[in-house]
C-alpha cells in the first residue's frame, strides 16, 4: 500500500499501476491510490523469463482500458494472458495449492520429497511440487501461513531451520554452489522423521502408484 501510494503521487495520470503479487488483495492495494481504475495485477510465474502464463487480475474498480493495456503488454512480450478475478491465490496458485496439500499429506504418510517429485514429473509435469517450492522460495508460503494462522509442521520446520530453497542452497533438497540441481538431503529425511515422531505419526510404505 505504501509503495502504490507513492507510485500514485509520481506516475503520470492514466499510467497503469500493476502488482506482480501472487496472493495479495488487489482491491486493497487499489484503495491506497486515487486511481483505483488504473490498478490491477500482472502476476508472472517464476522463473518469469521461462514461464508463459501471466495472470491479469481485474480488481473491483479496474477500468476496461487498463485491462486491455495489461493484456496487450503480456501478448507483446510473448506471454499468455489469463484474466482472473480477486480471490485467494487467483487461479494458478489456487490450483497448485490443492496439489501442494496432497503432496504434503504424502510426507506425513512416509513418502519423501524426491519420490513425490519423481512421480509427478514422470506423470508429465515439468517439475514436482517440492522442487517448485524450492525454486519459488519456501519463506513466501511460510509468511503467508503465519499471516493466516495456519501451521504446516514439516514445511514450517524447514523454514525455521533456515531452509528457504535454492536461494539459501537448501530447502526440501540441497544445492551445490552455482547449481540448480536438486539433490536429496538426508537432513530433510531426518527432519521429517523427527516431526512425525513428535506428532505420533507412524510411517507406511507409500508406493509410486
Amino acid at each position: 500500500k505504501e509503495v502504490f501510494g507513492k507510485l500514485d503521487q509520481y506516475a503520470k495520470p492514466g499510467a497503469v499501476l500493476a502488482s506482480n503479487t501472487s496472493y495479495l488483495n488487489i482491491d486493497e492495494i487499489a484503495k491506497a491510490t486515487n486511481r483505483p481504475q488504473d490498478v490491477l495485477g500482472m502476476h508472472f510465474f517464476s522463473p518469469a523469463n521461462v514461464m508463459k502464463l501471466c495472470e491479469i487480475v481485474r480488481a473491483d474498480k479496474t477500468a476496461p482500458d487498463a485491462l486491455v493495456t495489461a493484456v496487450s503488454i503480456a501478448r507483446k512480450i510473448a506471454k499468455v494472458p489469463a484474466v482472473v478475478g480477486v480471490c485467494d491465490g487467483f487461479v494458478g496458485n489456487r490450483m497448485l495449492a490443492q496439489r501442494g496439500k496432497q503432496a504434503e499429506k504424502l510426507l506425513f504418510e512416509g513418502a519423501l520429497p524426491q519420490q513425490v517429485d519423481a512421480v509427478v514429473t514422470k506423470f508429465g509435469m515439468p517439475m514436482g511440487p517440492f522442487a517448485m517450492g524450492d525454486l519459488a522460495g519456501l519463506d513466501i508460503g511460510w509468511r503467508s501461513r503465519k499471516d493466516r494462522g495456519i501451521k504446516s509442521e514439516i514445511a514450517d520446520a524447514l523454514c525455521e531451520a533456515g531452509r528457504f530453497g535454492q536461494k539459501t542452497g537448501k530447502g526440501y533438497y540441497k544445492y551445490e554452489p552455482g547449481s540448480r540441481a536438486a539433490l536429496p538431503d538426508p537432513e530433510v529425511e531426518k527432519l521429517i522423521d523427527e516431526t512425525l515422531a513428535r506428532l505420533g505419526r507412524k510411517k507406511r510404505v507409500v508406493t509410486d502408484d
